[in-house]
């Protein structure tokens, strides 16, 4: 099977996205961001209602994919931007060999890993496998496989399901800085992706490794998963890891539900080497939505 072509993000860093990023390197992104999550659960009607229908105005969601959709009936903010949707509004393809994308955003990376363990950011900017996953030993799983980066926007939906179905293993905590990951800011922080603070979920699947990382921002108050409820903000710069036996490893299936962010961020996809490949003509800033067909595993899917 050919290889999909090699798809290169946007152009690198100007003047003025250097001197934002300077800006940014300069905040108390933590700081920062725990009086967002504080806002963003304030349950006093005038306040969160009136910032709901601010947010839908100004970033044109769609509520009408919303299992709720009157702000009345949020308990606060970050209760609606971490909305639930209709049973039916992301309907998955019934080839049980696509891989889905995992989020509603836009595409930021896509392709090969490089050089065996080398991911590209931006142009200009590449980055280490073992670096993103905070664990060097983790990255022989993922040489010269595949990779994609969903940047999730202020409008999207921001729960993150499974591309493929998979048993957990292992999930890693990586502290870090919480810089913006729009994508003028990606452009010019250098290593970005692996700077960020995350949360690393390693999952097995009847065809090889997958690596699902949920990389946090400024702003973002918190990411939690389906199986440990909420991982950052945690206090301390150790990295912490879960390992999960077989016996005890929660399990999820395609499309399934596995995170979510607390306000908006970025999921970034690896799979092994031979295991998948992305389908062709997707492009950087191209817009997708989870549940999308995004690629096909090489072998039929194991019925088990």
């Amino acid at each position: 099977m050919a290889e999909h072509p090699d798809i290169h993000p946007a152009e690198g860093a100007c003047a003025a996205d250097r001197r934002k990023y300077r800006l940014l390197a300069a905040l108390p992104h933590h700081a920062i961001s725990r009086l967002v999550g504080a806002a963003t659960r304030w349950r006093w009607a005038p306040w969160k209602n009136g910032l709901i229908r601010w947010f839908i105005s100004r970033y044109g969601v769609d509520m009408s994919e919303a299992l709720e959709t009157a702000p009345e009936h949020y308990e606060h903010f970050n209760a609606f931007f971490t909305r639930a949707l209709k049973h039916d509004a992301r309907p998955l393809p019934p080839a049980p060999e696509a891989v889905l994308c995992p989020a509603d955003g836009y595409i930021s990376a896509l392709g090969p890993i490089r050089e065996g363990r080398t991911l590209i950011q931006a142009k200009g900017h590449a980055y280490d496998v073992g670096e993103l996953l905070g664990d060097q030993a983790e990255a022989a799983a993922f040489e010269r496989g595949r990779y994609t980066t969903v940047y999730l926007s202020p409008s999207d939906y921001h729960r993150v399901h499974m591309p493929v179905a998979g048993s957990l293993r292992r999930m890693i905590h990586v502290p870090g800085r919480l810089f913006s990951v729009q994508p003028a800011t990606v452009r010019s922080v250098p290593n970005l992706f692996a700077r960020n603070e995350r949360v690393v979920c390693l999952f097995d699947t009847a065809h090889g490794p997958m690596a699902l990382v949920l990389v946090g921002a400024i702003n973002v108050a918190s990411i939690e998963t389906r199986w440990a409820g909420v991982i950052t903000p945690p206090r301390g710069r150790a990295i912490r890891h879960w390992d999960y036996p077989p016996s005890e490893a929660p399990r999820f299936e395609r499309g399934e539900e596995m995170g979510r962010f607390n306000m908006g961020s970025t999921a970034i996809v690896l799979f092994g080497e031979a295991q998948m490949e992305w389908d062709a003509g997707f492009k950087v800033e191209q817009k997708v939505r989870m549940g999308q067909r995004l690629g096909r595993l090489l072998e039929p899917a194991d019925p088990a």
